[in-house]
């Protein structure tokens, strides 16, 4: 896939910060080849931090974090952002149906050739439940369009937290080479002020660079992001 000079692809997150943490590195990458790159964002984030979540809506917080979405995508280089209306950290209160029909236009009309999505087994529910969505919505359905290749990314914080068994642990087999973008990824993850977090916690850029650099020493390089190859399609 890399060796292709363009194509589109579509990043879907389930909140804000997510699609740097996973997959900023590798987006750019691609953009600057020559991809056009969009993100959805599944919710606005903010609420599940609290008891009552219907407080989050107008809330400052909840403004200034999806400004640094706009700016962190910017950075990263999405050609188009979409932000979702689901409840934050609470989608396992939808019907996964109605969660995948929300995204089924946007297959259809963005025709992505590669799709980057949530592992499944990771600690947050919300993650979970977008990889279910994505998985309906670009499955594929003749004459719909379905995508040639979707990756499952890893995001800290979460991945890492989740159960670590066999069949619901992070399993790796496709790495992209980051040594020319991983400042992006660390200069977009600056800009999520609500989101990041002093080292030691993941979401630091000590975190984003220990990671890369684990992911790339697996494969002899300097510095990597790592996927799970879902699905790929050549034709």
């Amino acid at each position: 896939m890399l060796t292709r000079s363009s194509g589109t692809l579509l990043t879907i997150a389930a909140h804000p910060d997510d699609e740097v943490l996973g997959c900023a590195a590798t987006v750019r990458r691609l953009v600057q080849t020559g991809w056009s790159a969009h993100l959805i964002v599944m919710t606005a984030g903010v609420a599940g931090r609290l008891t009552e979540p219907e407080a989050a809506v107008q809330s400052p917080e909840r403004a200034a974090l999806l400004a640094q979405l706009h700016a962190a995508a910017d950075v990263v280089g999405y050609a188009g952002r979409t932000v979702l209306g689901f409840p934050d950290n609470r989608m396992d209160t939808v019907s996964r149906m109605d969660i995948a029909h929300a995204l089924t236009p946007h297959v259809q009309t963005l025709r992505p050739d590669l799709v980057l999505t949530h592992h499944p087994g990771d600690y947050n529910w919300d993650h979970g439940r977008t990889f279910d969505a994505v998985m309906m919505a670009a499955r594929a359905n003749p004459p719909d369009h379905a995508p040639g290749e979707i990756w499952a990314f890893e995001v800290l914080s979460s991945t890492e937290r989740g159960w670590q068994t066999p069949d619901r642990a992070f399993h790796p087999n496709l790495y992209v080479d980051i040594a020319r973008t991983i400042d992006q990824k660390k200069l977009a993850m600056s800009i999520y002020q609500n989101e990041y977090r002093p080292y030691p916690h993941p979401r630091s850029i000590e975190g984003i660079e220990y990671l890369a650099r684990k992911r790339g020493g697996e494969i002899g390089i300097a510095y990597a992001e790592a996927f799970h190859m879902i699905r790929r399609v050549i034709a």
